[in-house]
Formats: structure tokens, sequence, C-alpha cells
């Protein structure tokens, strides 16, 4: 169903033509797009042609499925006011602002963590049935320069607007901030022991929400304001994280680029390297290989002479990660043995930010497994593999299974199926004790590889094992 609005839609047009798309394609994109998210959608190039030359305007969430198609063929986020859709519920481009006013900031963030990435908007019982737009790394490009340009704002401090803050104005103390912290460090550990999906990891969302948005809207002293920024932006960095675990990616870009602003109002330079990293992570596993080693080069500039050896030879590591992904050995080589370089010089007395809690030599050998496994270097990926997995799995459950296929894939490559073959049976057996869509995708990926083998009853034993895994995903 549609509802009128006068006249054509001249900026549809133009936006479509700009964008080589037919009536036809936009149609079967707008279906594909809702089909990822649970709708089921019918358009077709006669509803494409309703939309542009009578002006008609589709309800619930197809005007964000329609910029989310376009954005995806230009490979920019497209407004919904560039196609001529402004008047439809603008709420699915929350997040993707970086305010340069600090109180801009505040509410910009406060009103993603409104928001139930998952479907509904917090406080109401309507139904948000999709996010606009689709990741798109080009998002990432102003948060990144503005950053890199102001670091740290000059004051935070904060006094409340009781009508804003919907009651009396409160005083936020450090005790407060702790709770954020600890809320931070436990869902750390449950994320790594059970995977992004897990409903204990889940809760960071409502976290925001409930605890960390009324702190923000508060009052605070500057000192006090730094922290609380801080620990709001570790949380925020951890929710992108669990959305990217979780094949959420639109969700995970836009709680990046706030939790980046955050880290800037706390004048952390290191938490923002951090959260690039992250971003550069991402970048990486969608394909971006040149726009993840910008956003991790980045993380290092500002970070020289700042940051402590062992968080400099993380942000290298991921610059690795991205070279190897874009195809540039010689870059990526460089920057693991700037990695390695940096790990040697790591002492237990440093002063390692809390977050970094989960990198060593067996991290830093699993990343350079991945990185070879790109360069397609087989012999590398073993022999990094076999450090990676030599430290117990308790405590990081993910990455074992993720390593193993890893593994897998090396194996296979070197010609010996049996012994992928029993990476692999290891390797769905970890992935079917957590909740992680890229655990899954890994495990794919390798089914993938062994599709020419499929006879062989190794193989057969092998998809039969996932089944359960790839059907439930």
């Amino acid at each position: 169903m549609s509802r009128e609005q006068r006249g054509p839609n001249e900026k549809l047009g133009a936006v479509l033509a700009l964008a080589g798309i037919s009536n036809a394609g936009l149609a079967r994109r707008v279906n594909d797009l809702g089909a990822q998210r649970g709708l089921t959608l019918r358009y077709d190039k006669t509803s494409v042609a309703r939309w542009v030359s009578k002006g008609m305007v589709p309800q619930g969430a197809a005007p964000h499925l329609i910029a989310a198609a376009i954005g995806q063929k230009l490979g920019r986020p497209v407004p919904l006011h560039e196609i001529g859709l402004a008047d439809a519920d603008p709420a699915p481009e929350v997040g993707l602002a970086f305010p340069r006013d600090v109180g801009q900031a505040v509410r910009s963030a406060t009103e993603l963590y409104r928001l139930d990435l998952a479907g509904r908007r917090a406080g109401s019982g309507g139904i948000w049935q999709s996010l606009a737009g689709s990741f798109a790394v080009s998002a990432y490009a102003t948060p990144a320069s503005r950053w890199l340009i102001t670091p740290a704002d000059t004051s935070v401090a904060r006094e409340a607007n009781s009508a804003e803050d919907s009651g009396a104005p409160i005083k936020v103390g450090h005790s407060d901030v702790q709770k954020l912290r600890e809320a931070a460090e436990d869902a750390r550990r449950w994320d790594s022991k059970y995977g992004g999906g897990d409903w204990r990891s889940s809760m960071v969302p409502e976290c925001l929400r409930v605890e960390a948005a009324p702190l923000l809207l508060a009052s605070y002293s500057d000192e006090v304001g730094r922290a609380l920024f801080g620990a709001t932006a570790e949380l925020t960095r951890l929710a992108g994280w669990m959305a990217f675990d979780t094949g959420q990616q639109e969700a995970a870009q836009r709680y990046y680029i706030q939790a980046l602003r955050l880290a800037r109002a706390a004048a952390d330079v290191p938490l923002g390297g951090y959260v690039l990293a992250s971003m550069s992570l991402q970048a990486t596993y969608r394909g971006f290989g040149d726009e993840g080693v910008d956003l991790a080069q980045a993380a290092l500039e500002r970070n020289r002479g700042l940051a402590t050896a062992r968080t400099m030879s993380f942000f290298r590591l991921v610059e690795a990660r991205a070279h190897a992904r874009a195809g540039d050995a010689q870059a990526a080589g460089a920057a693991l043995k700037a990695a390695e370089g940096w790990l040697e010089r790591a002492r237990d007395g440093d002063n390692d930010p809390s977050w970094l809690g989960f990198y060593g030599y067996d991290r830093f050998a699993a990343d350079a497994a991945e990185c070879y496994r790109d360069l397609k270097a087989p012999r590398q990926v073993r022999r990094f593999t076999e450090q990676a997995l030599s430290k117990p799995t308790e405590e990081f459950v993910r990455s074992h299974g993720l390593r193993l296929v890893v593994s897998a894939v090396a194996e296979l490559e070197s010609g010996n199926l049996d012994a992928a073959c029993e990476q692999g049976v290891r390797a769905v057996e970890v992935a079917g004790r957590i909740s992680s869509a890229r655990t899954t995708e890994y495990v794919k990926d390798l089914l993938h590889r062994l599709e020419p083998y499929g006879d062989e009853p190794r193989v057969v034993e092998l998809r039969e094992r996932a089944r359960p895994l790839l059907t439930s995903a």
C-alpha cells in the first residue's frame, strides 16, 4: 500500500538514473533487502513507476529499503530527503552523525540508545522493522577525519535541563561511572565466551538505554564527565562489536560512530584508536581492505607517543589484516613485523587499558594466520595457527572456533584433506556452543572450499555435522 504525494517524485527518478538502476532492478533490490529483514515484499517495476511518476510513497520500512538499495549501488549512505521521501520515519538514520558540539553528541548517542535495533522502538509498542541503509564504509570518512583533527573536546561539564531529563536533574559521581565500567567488563567476558548473540551479551544495548543515557543527560563536572563519556564509549563500542559478530552490520556501524564521538568527549585517544581499529576490522571483513588500512592508520597516527606498546602492537596488527585483504603482501608483512616488535616491548607493568586484556601472542598469531590466509600462504598460516591454538580455550571460546576454521583452510590448501576435515569438525563443535554469526560464516566458507571434494566420506560427515548450525543461522 502507498499513500499519495503531490506530483511526480523527480528526486527519486534523478537518483535512480544516477545510480543506473532500472525500475525492475530497484523493486528486486528492495524485495531482497526486505527478505533479509524478515519482510515479505512483492514490489515490481509498476510499483516503482508509481513512486516516480505519480509520487506515491510506500509505507512502513519501504522508503528506508529504497534508500538502502540505492546506497548499495552508489557506495554511500542515501538520506531520505535526497530521494524525495523525507516525510518517512527518519529513525533509521539515527547514529550516523558525528556532531562537533558535545551537547549534540549527547543527543545523537542517546537517540540511538533509545532505539532497540532488534526491531522495536524503546518505550513504545510499535515495530521498527528495519534500519535504513546497508553498511557503507564511506560513512566512516567524516567521523575519522573529525577525530583526527580534534581528538578531544575542550570541556564536557554539563548542567542538566530538567525538561530534557524528564525529571529533576541529578549529579553524576564516580560511583555511577564505575557501574558502567563493571558492566562493560562483564559484557566483554560473556562476549568472548558465548558470542555476541548470547542473551547476557545482548543486555549491553539495554544497559546503554536504561543506565547510560540518563547519566549522559544529567549534571556532571568536567572530570566526572570525561570518565562518564569514556565508560559509555566502551559500552557503545561493545554493542557495535556484538552487532558485528551477529551479522547486524548497519547497527554495528552506528554504534561505532557514536563510540568514537564519545571517546573524543572523554579525551581518551587510545580508546578512540580502539574504536577506529574496530571500524577497520569491520571494513576489512566486508571486503574494503583499502578503507580498512585508512582507519587503522588513523588509529595509529594519533596514538604515537600516547598508547602503550601493547596497544600500538594491536593497531599495527589490525593494519596488517587490512593490507592482507587488499592483497598487499609487502605492506602486510611490514605491519606484522612492526606489530610483533611492539609486542616484544610490552611489559607486565605497563599501564595497558582494561579493554586490551584479550591481546597477547596468541591473538597476534591468530590474526597473522588470517593475514597469510588472505595472501594464500598456507605454510605461514599453519605455523601461526599452531601458536594461536596453543592457549587454553575456556575464556576465548569464539576465538578458538575461528582459529580452528582458519587452520582447516590452511590444511586444505596444503592438500591435507583429512586434517582439514578434522579441524572442521572441531570448529563446528565449538560453533554450536556459541551464538556468533561470524563464526558460522567462517564455517560456511570452509564448506564452500570443500565443495570440490563433496563426495568424500569425510566431507559428507563434516557437512552433516554442520547442518544444524547452518539451518539455525
